[in-house]
Formats: structure tokens, C-alpha cells, sequence
């Protein structure tokens, strides 16, 4: 089996967009790496993308955008998701993020009742990553 994760350090936030209480977190590129189950070699690839948040609160004010992620954290339920978003995700229930930037101490922070993951398009490949 294939595993496959967006890397939030280096995807860029692209836009926050938030509809009643449905909060939109554009990636603009999102890359993911992509691990093949039994070999220690993986690969990166970019997609754009959106984490849904619903019955979402936005804490504060997320930094000037677009902005490059330095990091952070992803919840859904009882997973804590450090620097990383696991493809597919959809859940119900308490959800979060709090995501760091280059640049800036300003956070993205996002309370929720629920998370899902939305990719847009096919992911394109750019390289191979090699083991050390």
C-alpha cells in the first residue's frame, strides 16, 4: 500500500477564506510526499488544495498572505498531525490547526468541529527523494 502526506513546511498558504462558519485554508502549492510501502525511497509532489474546517473559529489574525508555512500542527479527534496533513482526511469532530510562517511570529489558528481535505486536480511530480 501507498501512504501520502502534504509537507506543511514549505507549502505555501495562498488564502483564508471564511463562509459562515466554514473556514477555507488555500494551498497554493501543497507538496506531498509519497512513500511506497516496503521501499525506503519516496517522492515529492505538488497539488493544489484546501483544509475545510467546519463549525470552524478563527483565533486572531492570520499573517499578510500568501505566506510560506514554517510548521505546525493539524488535529482531527485524538491525531495530532506535526508538520503534516495525511491524503486522504476527512473527519467529524474536535479539530484545529495552528500553523507557523517564514517571516513572522504570527500564527494561523482554527478551532473546529470538523476537518477535510480537498484536492484540486492531479498532483504533478518534481523529484525523487533518496535515502541517506
Amino acid at each position: 500500500m501507498d501512504s501520502a502526506s502534504i509537507d506543511l513546511v514549505g507549502s505555501t498558504v495562498q488564502a483564508v477564506a471564511v463562509e459562515g462558519n466554514t473556514l477555507r485554508i488555500r494551498l497554493e502549492p501543497a507538496y506531498i510526499i509519497k512513500t511506497m510501502t516496503g521501499s525506503s525511497e519516496r517522492t515529492r509532489w505538488r497539488q493544489n488544495g484546501e483544509l475545510v474546517f467546519q463549525g470552524a473559529d478563527l483565533q486572531g489574525e492570520p499573517p499578510p498572505l500568501p505566506a510560506v508555512c514554517a510548521g505546525g500542527d493539524v488535529e482531527e479527534n485524538i491525531y495530532t498531525y506535526r508538520d503534516m496533513v495525511p491524503v486522504p482526511l476527512s473527519s467529524r469532530g474536535r479539530a484545529s490547526c495552528d500553523l507557523a510562517f517564514e517571516g513572522t511570529d504570527q500564527r494561523l489558528q482554527v478551532q473546529a468541529l470538523g476537518v477535510t481535505l480537498e484536492m484540486e486536480g492531479l498532483p504533478k511530480y518534481i523529484e525523487h527523494l533518496r535515502s541517506r
